[in-house]
């Protein structure tokens, strides 16, 4: 029999849709399986935690050699097509639409669920130091600026993931 997974802490560091999710999906799913979570965001991943950001995260398109068009086993997208005007517009609209249909909130939404299901979120306090930002600049479910070095104590015992 293998071993339960009982804590987990997620490292958020990227400000894109395709950034930021894949820890909030985890979250979610960790807290939903009753596993203890903490998502620590840092560098532009704070995006998702910025009142004036949250709701303008977008999907990169240029330099992301795995962009595909019209979908994602579509071919893919030339990276100098990522610098056209209005690309990243136009596929962010085409994923929130996915994820509309598999009713995935919107990431203000998706960190209301994540805190109300008892997941901690922290910002990093190097990064917010660096961007001259203060706790106000941040949504109200941050539980608070942080360490590295406090992460890695809340952190003790747990799966520590790098999204």
């Amino acid at each position: 029999m293998s071993e339960k997974i009982e804590k987990v802490s997620i490292i958020i560091s990227r400000g894109s849709l395709d950034g930021i999710y894949p820890g909030l999906i985890m979250a979610n799913g960790a807290r939903m399986e009753g596993i203890e979570a903490t998502l620590f965001f840092t560098f532009f991943g704070l995006h998702g935690i910025i009142n004036k950001k949250m709701d303008k995260i977008k999907i990169a398109t240029v330099g992301n050699p795995a962009m595909c068009v019209p979908s994602a086993m579509g071919p893919g997208l030339p990276t100098w097509m990522g610098a056209i005007p209005g690309m990243s517009w136009f596929a962010t609209s085409m994923m929130k639409k996915e994820m509309e249909k598999l009713d995935i909130p919107p990431v203000r939404e998706f960190i209301e669920m994540i805190s109300d299901a008892g997941c901690e979120i922290y910002a990093c306090k190097a990064t917010v130091d660096m961007f001259h930002l203060t706790k106000d600049d941040f949504c109200p479910q941050v539980n608070g600026i942080i360490s590295v070095g406090e992460f890695y104590e809340k952190s003790a015992g747990a799966q520590i993931i790098f999204t």
